[in-house]
Formats: structure tokens, C-alpha cells, sequence
């Protein structure tokens, strides 16, 4: 057994101090908690109300938005066409635009003045946009990347045996690419309630849990703070947890 050399004592050094760096933030915001803070997150009706309000409208505007989405992405992954690779760019878009100018850039879209004449200002519709125009390229990515690992082969010979192309569509591709569209759909409502910069912009209230963690924070510090973020933490881990479980599974 060779001993370890000198650079390689310089990786894991070097790794250990970014997995410190993404650990211990994490693990202090519940080890710096009271057990009177966890009676208090128990009996925070704000709180609660808070987390309702932003995993429903999540769930809801990545429910709405996969109808879209998912077609989008099958096209992608099975016809060419010319200015798909532009498209595919620009379909990442969102994800590295600050999120505040994509709260701007809605309302001039979604506003009395704008394209759409909708009000969205303090809206669950102006929260549902916000979230679906950040998250919905993990949506779109995912279910791209299984659609492509299914042999075209086989929709193929499908159609050769008398189905159309939705039967086909629907009891061959789907299935198929079945657990990288729940990932991307999960992927997506992970993005889609944690998003802050956006919401904020176009919707104070009704209140989103990213919201009430930085007006906790605003109005009374940190400590006030800590037990609505160790909540949002706890949320996010349980949906790490099964997005770990169906890649294993997959």
C-alpha cells in the first residue's frame, strides 16, 4: 500500500475546507437553538401560515408549469430544428440573471401598463411567477436529459405497430423518462420556495417563508431569525433526502 503523497494531503486539506465551509453554517443554526426556540417554532402560527402559503403556491405553479415544460423538453431532446440550440440557451437564462431584475422584468410584463394587463403586486400569482421563472429550467433540463435516454428505437417500432405518436408519447417516452421528470419536477418546487429576491420584488404579502425570514431578521436580529431558517432548512434537507432517493433508485 503506497503511502499518500504530500499533494495528495494538499487535496483533501483543501477539499475539507470547502465541506467545512458548506457544513458548518448548516449544522450552527440548530446546534445555536434553545429548546424554548423549538417551542416556539411548534407554536408560530405565522410560521406555519408562511410555509402553507409557499408550498402550496410551489406545488401548484409546478404542477401548472410541467404541462408546458414537459413538452418543451421532449421536443428538445427528439426534434432538430434550426435555432434549437439558441433555445436551449436561453432556457438557462433564468438561472443566472439576478432574481431582483427578474422581479422587474415580470412587472413590465404582468402589469395593468404591460404586455399581459394582469395585477400581480401582493398576489399569489405574482409569487407563482416569480418561482416558476427561476426554477422552471431544472424542470425543463431533467426531463430533456431523460427523454434522451430513451432509444429512439423503441418509439419507433412503436409507431410501426400501430400506436400514434401520443399513445407513444405517453406509454413509451413518459414512462421511461418517468424518474428524471419527477427529479426536475422536484428539482423545480425545490428552486420555486426558496426564492426570495424575485417574490420580494413583485410580493410582500401574502407572506412567503423566504419572506418572513428576512422581515424576522430586518425588523428583530438574528436570533429571531434562527428558528424560521432552521425550519426552511429541515424543509429542504427532507426534499434533498428524496431527490437522492429516486436518483438512487433511478
Amino acid at each position: 500500500m503506497t503511502k499518500p503523497s504530500v499533494f495528495s494531503w494538499i487535496l483533501w486539506m483543501l477539499s475539507g475546507i470547502v465541506l467545512l465551509f458548506i457544513i458548518a453554517p448548516l449544522l450552527q443554526v440548530f446546534l445555536s437553538l434553545h429548546f424554548t426556540d423549538y417551542a416556539k417554532i411548534i407554536s408560530d402560527n405565522e410560521l406555519h401560515q408562511s410555509l402553507i402559503t409557499t408550498l402550496l403556491i410551489g406545488f401548484i405553479t409546478t404542477l401548472f408549469f410541467s404541462l408546458g415544460a414537459i413538452p418543451l423538453a421532449y421536443l428538445l431532446a427528439r426534434k432538430q430544428f434550426r435555432l434549437k440550440r439558441l433555445i436551449v440557451s436561453i432556457i438557462d437564462i433564468p438561472i443566472v440573471i439576478p432574481h431582483t431584475a427578474v422581479g422587474i422584468a415580470l412587472l413590465t410584463v404582468f402589469s395593468p401598463k404591460g404586455i399581459f394587463p394582469l395585477n400581480i403586486i401582493d398576489s399569489s400569482l405574482g409569487i407563482g411567477l416569480a418561482m416558476a421563472f427561476v426554477s422552471i429550467p431544472f424542470l425543463i433540463q431533467s426531463a430533456r436529459e431523460g427523454f434522451l435516454t430513451v432509444p429512439e428505437k423503441l418509439e419507433k417500432a412503436s409507431l410501426s405497430l400501430g400506436m400514434n405518436h401520443r399513445q407513444t408519447f405517453f406509454k413509451i417516452a413518459i414512462p421511461l423518462a418517468w424518474h428524471h421528470i419527477v427529479s426536475g419536477f422536484i428539482m423545480m418546487f425545490a428552486r420555486g420556495i426558496s426564492e426570495f429576491g424575485a417574490v420580494i420584488i413583485i410580493a410582500y404579502r401574502p407572506t412567503t417563508s423566504s419572506v418572513l425570514l428576512f422581515e424576522r431578521f430586518n425588523s428583530f436580529g438574528l436570533l429571531a431569525a434562527q428558528p424560521v431558517a432552521a425550519t426552511i432548512i429541515i424543509i429542504s434537507l427532507c426534499i434533498f433526502v428524496v431527490l437522492r432517493l429516486l436518483a438512487s433508485k433511478n
